[in-house]
């Protein structure tokens, strides 16, 4: 009989959380459809594409907000729980109000290394794809950067037609082993730059030890210079923001790849803070069960939903903010961003080890 209503108590949960991720999924596609049917208006009449990117990037968004969602699937499965009769019947058969929490805790951390192993993988191509089409149709298309396999791409317009620099290695704001070459509008070959690095902090690149090839009437005359000036649109700031979105790689790319990464330019202390945010999820979860157990479940007296919903609202802002505040710790070097992955978890496990210890069992 144990086994049953644990089946029960699962499926009821699990039913719940299915509900609160599609009515998050619905209103994620209400509000990023509007946004893509406009980036689109000057691009394509069709509706499909628009429909197609935003079905690409919402489950992207609610893998961010999944916290929140097992917050308020385990307060809704609860209440529910709570306001019915089988509440009475799973204690009948010797399951307390702490079992209950065990179980659906329990549950919620196992979703967790499920979406990091599995679901994440998906959703990261899903993302590198709607990124990659977005950049295909905009209509800024004449500067774009991307980082790949081989290292940084940069493709800009300037006066004479077009620039395009490569570089194989990007360690703070210097670039290593860098070839520029400037293009015609008939992407005709006007001038080759190599140079051995670059220091990127300005919008004026100092470059060392270069080597200007220029094309004349077909014929190629080579000069050598110790140092170098290109004007670029990019510089470290820039630069340095493209190497903290880690949105198209899943928590496997960032483990296997991570001494790859680092040597093609992304900060370790991002890698770091991606990587312990990411491991951080079914912790997150589990805690997030656990606060939602206290206020359901917690207090001798019944109130109303509203109260309730209330409640449950006003903590999802407080932990939302409660998070920011401790990335932007993490950002300005108050706290290692590793730490700062962990703090709302470390604190709300906490708050919520007491209340926990202490569940109402009347």
């Amino acid at each position: 009989m144990k086994k049953i209503l644990f089946s029960y108590l699962l499926y009821g949960y699990l039913k719940t959380f299915l509900k609160v991720i599609l009515i998050f999924y619905c209103f994620g596609v209400i509000l990023n459809l509007f946004e893509e049917i406009e980036f689109f208006k000057n691009v394509s009449n069709s509706i499909l594409l628009p429909v197609t990117l935003t079905a690409l990037y919402i489950p992207n968004m609610i893998i961010k907000l999944l916290p929140f969602i097992v917050f308020i699937s385990s307060m809704w499965f609860l209440l529910n729980l709570r306001n019915s009769k089988d509440l009475l019947s799973l204690k009948v058969f010797g399951f307390s109000n702490f079992k209950i929490f065990i179980s659906i805790a329990m549950t919620s951390f196992m979703l967790g290394w499920l979406v990091l192993f599995a679901i994440n993988p998906i959703t990261s191509a899903m993302v590198k794809y709607y990124e990659k089409t977005k950049s295909e149709y905009s209509l800024d298309i004449d500067h774009l950067v991307t980082i790949n396999k081989n290292g940084l791409w940069i493709k800009e317009n300037i006066d004479t037609g077009y620039q395009i620099i490569s570089s194989d290695e990007t360690k703070i704001n210097i670039l290593k082993n860098i070839t520029v070459f400037h293009l015609a509008d008939d992407y005709s070959l006007i001038k080759r730059i190599h140079a051995k690095t670059a220091n990127i902090s300005k919008n004026k690149w100092n470059m060392n030890e270069v080597t200007i090839s220029t094309v004349k009437d077909g014929i190629v005359n080579e000069e050598k210079l110790k140092n170098y000036y290109l004007v670029s649109k990019y510089n470290h700031e820039k630069i340095t923001g493209l190497f903290k979105n880690f949105d198209t790689m899943s928590f496997l790319d960032l483990i296997l790849n991570y001494k790859d990464l680092q040597n093609k330019g992304y900060n370790k202390l991002y890698l770091d803070q991606s990587l312990n945010s990411m491991m951080s999820i079914p912790f997150f979860l589990f805690i997030m069960t656990a606060l939602a157990s206290i206020l359901t479940m917690n207090t001798l007296k019944k109130s109303n939903n509203f109260t309730y919903i209330f409640t449950g609202l006003v903590t999802c802002v407080i932990i939302y903010y409660f998070k920011d505040l401790s990335l932007a710790l993490g950002q300005t070097n108050r706290i290692s961003l590793s730490l700062a992955a962990w703090i709302p978890v470390i604190a709300i496990g906490l708050f919520s080890s007491v209340g926990i210890l202490q569940i109402n069992e009347k």
